[in-house]
């Protein structure tokens, strides 16, 4: 039988840590964490003031502020067929018709282009996105708020020359 590591260390002095200094409190590697990076603990101050997750505050959290999630175009074109599959959008005729307020968008977006026919039922719009989706034969129709000042019948259709 072995005997327990206690007794066998007995009169070792270090009991295995190396040297008689080594194996101590906190205050041996200069306290616990980013403890000592204050007035002393000098080599930890750069790395502790690089790191903006700890130190200083950045910017205000508002208790107002409506978050407005947005959709593009480019982004409507490109998931279109999976909404279609996850029968989150339905298709009637030609048209993809896709409530964006059901599916959490407030806000559809001009970025990007599109080819299919959409029927889309939003909060807000801006106008370079009803006159893209209304240039594809399709139709946008604002069910509160306005497209950015200029409402759906505002928007004029795109004269062909």
């Amino acid at each position: 039988m072995t005997r327990s590591k206690n007794s066998r260390m007995r009169g070792s002095s270090s009991h295995g840590w190396g040297a008689k200094k080594k194996h101590r409190g906190a205050g041996h590697r200069g306290g616990r964490g980013n403890a000592g990076s204050g007035k002393r603990g000098d080599a930890k101050k750069p790395s502790y003031w690089r790191d903006t997750k700890r130190v200083g505050k950045s910017g205000f959290t508002s208790k107002s502020a409506l978050i407005t999630k947005t959709i593009t175009v480019q982004d409507l074109d490109r998931s279109a067929e999976r909404l279609l599959l996850q029968k989150k959008a339905t298709r009637e005729g030609k048209a993809i018709v896709i409530d964006l307020l059901a599916l959490g968008y407030h806000k559809l977006l001009g970025t990007g282009t599109t080819s299919k026919q959409f029927s889309l039922s939003i909060e807000q719009a801006t106008p370079r996105a009803v006159e893209k989706i209304n240039a594809c034969g399709g139709s946008v129709t604002l069910l509160t708020g306005t497209a950015d000042e200029a409402s759906v019948e505002d928007v004029k259709e795109p004269t062909k020359k």
